[in-house]
């Protein structure tokens, strides 16, 4: 597996990372401990060195999931988790990142991965009614304590990861990017990233299993799973977003690759800064998806993309308004 580094932090991890969260949490099909560690482990077989969690994801169990899966390789691994969410009864109930709330979470997230040290720590969104100097200090404390090794932001708008900067360097911002979702490449994500020297991890690269090609507008989407109050997951969306499956196919069948692996390969020739963590839970999943990273598509495959691409109307936003309104900040 290749590596990419995030940004100028010196962070090398793997071409693509794997995204823990759908193991056991949000989507309609969970696995169980048992097969979760096997994933993640055949994962670091195949050369993968970067796992993303969070403390909200079960919640807690996903990190104990990962912490466990990963103790044997903890040396060999960067392990990505996140606070920021109020969790009462079991689910999320607002953000929260007040100073007292980050210490409280990161020591929890430490003792559930059963690790010493976070290797790179997300504010997992942007508090309003605490001022992002205030978090990024109390991460700056952490790291000064050796609790937490790199400072990370997700879904933030472009002045907050200047003003969290300022206070302490941001290794990485975790935003949903892929040929449906754009928006970092006009909010100012990217020229921040550029500008200030920060990596971008991709999350969703997708579509939320979208651009796999394995969905269509017959898809039955279980009530327990939380694409079923997406906008773009209706029969409708899909069916219109159809579009870019046939192009990500047409541009497949030229490189004997599918869709997903042509969706990935495109994220990676954006920039030698950005890294994808694709989620699956099946293993000829992983293996599809971490052979993305030896695709190399020409300026000429590129241009097509960008072409065909540019006149595909995605239908849809990403996400119901409330939780829209939770991003950007």
């Amino acid at each position: 597996m290749k590596k990419r580094t995030l940004g100028k932090s010196g962070l090398e991890v793997s071409a693509l990372g794997l995204g823990c969260m759908g193991l056991n949490f949000s989507y309609s099909h969970a696995l169980s401990t048992q097969e979760s560690v096997a994933l993640i482990r055949q994962a670091v077989e195949r050369g993968v060195t970067f796992f993303d969690t969070a403390e909200v994801y079960g919640p807690y169990t996903n990190e104990e999931i990962v912490g466990e899966a990963l103790k044997p390789v903890r040396d060999q691994v960067v392990i990505a988790t996140k606070f920021g969410f109020n969790i009462v009864d079991g689910k999320m109930a607002g953000v929260n990142s007040r100073p007292e709330q980050i210490r409280e979470a990161a020591d929890g997230s430490l003792k559930r991965l059963g690790v010493e040290v976070i290797d790179l720590l997300y504010q997992h969104r942007v508090d309003p009614n605490v001022p992002i100097e205030d978090v990024a200090g109390v991460v700056k404390d952490l790291i000064a304590e050796g609790k937490v090794k790199h400072f990370g932001l997700s879904e933030p708008g472009a002045q907050t990861v200047r003003r969290a900067n300022a206070v302490q360097p941001v290794t990485a911002l975790q935003n949903e990017y892929s040929l449906w979702t754009r928006g970092p490449e006009t909010n100012g994500i990217l020229e921040a990233c550029e500008e200030l020297g920060i990596g971008l991890v991709a999350y969703s690269p997708l579509g939320k299993g979208f651009l796999t090609g394995a969905m269509s507008k017959d898809t039955k989407i279980g009530d327990n799973d939380f694409r079923k109050i997406l906008p773009r997951f209706t029969p409708e969306a899909m069916e219109t977003n159809q579009a870019l499956i046939d192009l990500l196919k047409r541009i497949g069948d030229d490189k004997r690759a599918t869709p997903a692996q042509i969706a990935l390969a495109w994220l990676l020739a954006r920039k030698p800064w950005i890294v994808p963590i694709p989620g699956t839970t099946k293993l000829h999943r992983l293996e599809e998806n971490l052979s993305a990273a030896d695709i190399a598509l020409t300026a000429d495959d590129l241009a097509e993309i960008e072409t065909a691409a540019a006149v595909i109307q995605v239908e849809g936003e990403r996400y119901p308004e409330q939780l829209m309104k939770t991003t950007g900040l």
